[in-house]
């Protein structure tokens, strides 16, 4: 009997499941509270996975799986979730990876994004980073901070993504969203023409190329709120990626850029409760001051870390004493936050610290 994908969609829906992996060969596997789980069902056919693509992806995304070997969209499925799809070839056959966009917006304290973000996000202008690898919940926090500043203030946010995943309803704020490869051709194009629109915020899903990035730092520098994504983790490496992706005789502007039009980075990474269901996010967050601002524009970015950990009356903290208080708290395991750690030797003299000390009371 034939494999529905509405069956395995509904169980992803009612079980909170993130990630659905539809492979050749293999059952259906789903990824639940950031852990693989392969479903009781047959191993997948390559009809399944063929019928699986048809059923669910457009014409144009079709052409575009045939000519490019890849295809990403949206899928809203009945009323009850959203799901952001990659479809692709491998080894001859079709997959398919289907995200899980949640259908209500979360809070800040549900995520636990440090509450200092809330007064930067209602700045007039600047660039809002947010980082970290796949799967770390970015997409997420982007949408709550969008989501805060409609909800609170009057202002047009134009966001540009590939593609469209939470939807926004306008309240307080105006919302046009476009799509990358549908509404408009591409993300550097979209903000070019995003200047010309009004607009007071411009979120960017993905700055994935030097185009974007140039124009998403033109943005902030002309007057505008502009907050979008980068597959980093950490502040200091955060800067490096943007500065490296120009040319050598370009590097000193940009630092000069950079220094005057960040306001905040923030990097996350997603990691499974300990002992329990679901995940928590542990949270880097640099904000643009006085001292931060002089090394990045001296091309002093190792130096960083150090001040961002002593930048706590900022709000400021590093990701690996975020983990550390998440490890501490019992909230997470060792084995966990060490994968995780920027300095993990640092990290794990740190540990054996505490536990000494605690032997000792």
């Amino acid at each position: 009997m034939a494999l529905q994908i509405a069956e395995l969609l509904k169980f992803m829906v009612d079980t909170g499941g993130s990630d659905l992996h539809l492979s050749v060969g293999r059952e259906p596997t789903v990824r639940m509270s950031g852990r693989l789980r392969s479903l009781n069902k047959r191993k997948l056919t390559s009809e399944d996975t063929v019928a699986f693509v048809k059923s669910i992806a457009s014409e144009r995304n079709q052409r575009e799986l045939e000519e490019s070997g890849s295809s990403d969209f949206g899928f809203q499925f009945g009323n009850s979730s959203r799901f952001r799809v990659s479809v692709f070839r491998q080894k001859g056959h079709m997959g398919l990876v289907l995200r899980q966009i949640p259908n209500r917006f979360l809070s800040f304290e549900e995520i636990g994004l440090p509450q200092m973000l809330k007064n930067h996000i209602q700045k007039p202008r600047g660039l809002i980073l947010v980082t970290g690898p796949t799967g770390s919940g970015k997409t997420t926090t982007l949408a709550t901070m969008v989501n805060f500043i409609n909800e609170t203030q009057d202002r047009h946010i134009i966001t540009i993504e590939d593609p469209i995943e939470y939807y926004f309803h306008h309240d307080k704020s105006v919302v046009t969203q476009r799509e990358s490869g549908v509404d408009v051709p591409n993300f550097p194009e979209a903000i070019r023409r995003a200047l010309r629109q009004d607009p007071d915020v411009i979120m960017v899903g993905e700055m994935r190329d030097l185009e974007t990035i140039q124009a998403a730092i033109t943005a902030a520098e002309t007057g505008h709120l502009v907050m979008g994504t980068l597959h980093t983790t950490g502040a200091s490496r955060t800067i490096n990626r943007i500065i490296d992706a120009f040319p050598t005789n370009q590097q000193e502007q940009v630092r000069a850029q950079l220094s005057t039009s960040i306001e905040a980075v923030v990097s996350q990474a997603l990691i499974p409760r300990c002992g329990k269901k679901g995940v928590v996010a542990a949270f880097e967050l640099m904000i643009m001051v006085p001292s931060i601002a002089n090394l990045i524009r001296d091309n002093k970015v190792h130096q960083l870390n150090s001040e961002i950990q002593t930048g706590g009356q900022f709000g400021m903290i590093l990701l690996d004493d975020s983990l550390f208080h998440l490890y501490a708290t019992e909230q997470i395991e060792f084995s966990e936050a060490i994968q995780r750690a920027q300095n993990p030797k640092e990290f794990e003299q740190k540990v054996k610290a505490r536990q000494a000390s605690g032997n000792d009371t």
